[in-house]
């Protein structure tokens, strides 16, 4: 797979991609979006190991949230439980992508200069494994 690089990253994000573990791609469709190939889900009770997760670069980030992660294909728990909002779906390069609608809240803020595409990563990680502690 020749992996794309439609538009530049920050540095720092570019470098927390490359030892992440991830194939990883920048892609203009309609928006700017990052994508991570082989992304693991971190637990056992999800219908698949690995996915495509796409994160929207918005504009004006670095200042700008980010927002949200993408996954394909679709992740479900294996024990039939709904995982809320995530009925929405995302066409990118023609694929249907699950959104998973989860955002910064004044309780836990995004933090312009702290907070980046390796920390949103991080923060999706841990969206992963909190459903499973409901």
């Amino acid at each position: 797979m020749e992996l794309r690089r439609e538009f530049e990253l920050p540095e720092k994000d570019r470098a927390f991609l490359n030892e992440y573990g991830c194939q990883w791609e920048t892609v203009l469709d309609s928006s700017y979006w990052v994508l991570l190939h082989g992304f693991s889900t971190t637990h056992s009770g999800y219908n698949h190991e690995t996915v495509t997760a796409a994160v929207r670069i918005e504009t004006g980030y670095p200042k700008a949230a980010l927002n949200m992660v993408y996954f394909y294909p679709p992740i479900a728990r294996k024990d039939g439980k709904p995982i809320g909002a995530t009925q929405v779906t995302q066409a990118i390069e023609g694929k249907t992508f699950q959104r998973w609608s989860r955002h910064y809240t004044a309780e836990n803020p995004w933090i312009i200069g702290e907070h980046n595409l390796g920390t949103h990563i991080w923060t999706i990680e841990g969206w992963l494994m909190r459903e499973f502690q409901k």
